[in-house]
């Protein structure tokens, strides 16, 4: 099992960079979490997001998919334990990437697949979306967001299979700056496993299919993005015509991971390699998503760490995390433990640790709420205590250390999800953690591919 670990580290690569040490929000012993009611959760409440100042960035509102704020219009929430299933399909899929032995060059198990092309992440655990016009005119496309997705797609006239949605399909007869790439073309050559041949016009033809068995397939094409105030010119998208395994009402998908065909890579020339974003404390808040979320003068707020890379796995974005603090007390838990690696990702919902990282966390955390009786757990959620008849709770602050000093205290919504910590162990020390969105929640997360660092800003959303 611990062969893993060197293969892994080989894969990463350490890009030289130091900060002083720094802290990102209130990093006091304890912290008050409102348990809400269903009447605040069912209105949209005035957006407090402040996106980082960053002359020519482009930035456009972010909101939960089955929220209030949400354009769609079902905002039936999950059930929590539907919500985990899902997400550990979509934890196990990452961590199969990493391992040694399910795609440390980058494939994936042939079992998995259904047809010969990559596997993007589960998408059902999706909970972000923006909207965006596409197009000359531009009509509205509500998208998900993914950082573990490069190539982007929409739903497309005339398609044989597809889910319904919000907004009308796209129609690229539309649009006067729409473009079909060619089967020959450099930009189909580039989508490698992700091409998947000619269409009889000899139009580039992409497929993706996701690590919970959904797939889109349809024509590679180019055409006009509006982010807010700002156009991204010949845009690289898929148009898709046929999807299997979709059962939300979005339009599509916007890929921000780190590959060639993702919008950040896309962008590079006109925004630069970064981007931004806040996910807000609860479904009834919106947060923002910024595309040239630049280093410089406009990210001095933030806390930053070096950004760890995979050049065989290029999509995720990985940090060093180095400790976790409980109450503001240091666990006493070995750095060597976490040595497997982290990756930030916005669709994961849970934060998934080393076990012996997270025994300590969790046994701490239990230490700090015994005015609170235990409950039963909930699926991969052991941690779990009994808040009947609280309006609010009194909770330890945990905060997570980073490579270069950077100290991130988890907002009061970041730790704890229902009535349990928001935290769930791996099955060995050995396997890949990774940063869900729930701890993201009310930080600016800044992904500054260019200057090789991750940073955060406090109290963003």
């Amino acid at each position: 099992m611990t062969s893993s670990i060197p293969k892994l580290l080989l894969l990463l690569f350490f890009l030289s960079h130091r900060s002083p040490i720094a802290r990102a929000g209130d990093d006091g012993s304890y912290k008050v979490l409102s348990m809400g009611s269903p009447r605040t959760d069912s209105v949209c409440s005035q957006s407090k997001a402040v996106p980082s100042s960053s002359a020519g960035a482009a930035t456009v509102p972010l909101h939960h998919r089955h929220g209030p704020c949400s354009p769609l219009p079902t905002k039936k929430m999950p059930t929590l334990e539907e919500t985990l299933h899902r997400d550990q399909l979509r934890a196990a899929y990452i961590q199969r990437k990493f391992s040694g032995g399910g795609g440390a060059g980058g494939d994936v198990q042939r079992s998995d697949a259904t047809v010969p092309t990559a596997l993007g992440t589960s998408l059902n655990t999706l909970e972000y979306l923006i909207t965006v016009g596409l197009g000359s005119p531009a009509t509205s496309q509500t998208m998900l967001i993914d950082t573990g997705s490069d190539v982007s797609w929409v739903q497309c006239k005339p398609c044989s299979q597809c889910h319904s949605q919000a907004d009308p399909l796209f129609d690229p007869s539309s649009s006067s700056t729409y473009s079909p790439f060619s089967c020959g073309s450099a930009d189909c050559a580039q989508l490698g496993q992700e091409g998947n041949g000619c269409s009889s016009s000899s139009q580039c033809q992409y497929i993706v299919t996701y690590g919970d068995g959904s797939s889109t397939t349809g024509t590679y094409s180019s055409d006009t993005l509006a982010l807010g105030s700002s156009a991204v010119r010949s845009f690289q998208f898929g148009c898709s015509n046929v999807e299997s395994g979709f059962n939300d009402q979005t339009d599509g998908l916007m890929g921000l991971g780190g590959g060639a065909q993702s919008l950040v890579s896309q962008t590079a020339g006109t925004l630069g390699r970064a981007f931004s974003y806040c996910l807000p404390p609860t479904p009834s808040s919106s947060g923002f998503l910024t595309l040239g979320a630049a280093g410089g003068s406009g990210t001095s707020g933030f806390v930053k760490t070096p950004m760890l890379r995979s050049s065989q796995v290029p999509t995720f974005y990985g940090v060093r995390l180095q400790a976790i603090r409980v109450g503001g007390r240091q666990l006493s838990i070995p750095a060597s433990v976490f040595s497997a690696g982290t990756v930030m990702d916005s669709g994961t919902v849970i934060t998934r640790l080393p076990p012996t990282a997270y025994s300590a966390l969790s046994s701490a955390f239990k230490a700090g709420m015994k005015q609170y009786p235990p409950a039963q757990p909930s699926g991969i959620l052991d941690t779990c205590f009994d808040f009947s008849g609280q309006s609010s709770v009194s909770i330890p602050s945990v905060a997570l250390v980073f490579s270069g000093g950077a100290v991130v205290s988890l907002d009061a919504s970041g730790i704890i999800l229902s009535n349990c910590l928001a935290f769930a162990g791996n099955s060995d020390d050995s396997s890949l953690g990774i940063i869900g969105n729930v701890q993201q929640r009310t930080f600016e997360v800044l992904y500054d591919v260019g200057r090789g660092v991750v940073g955060f800003r406090a109290g963003a959303c």
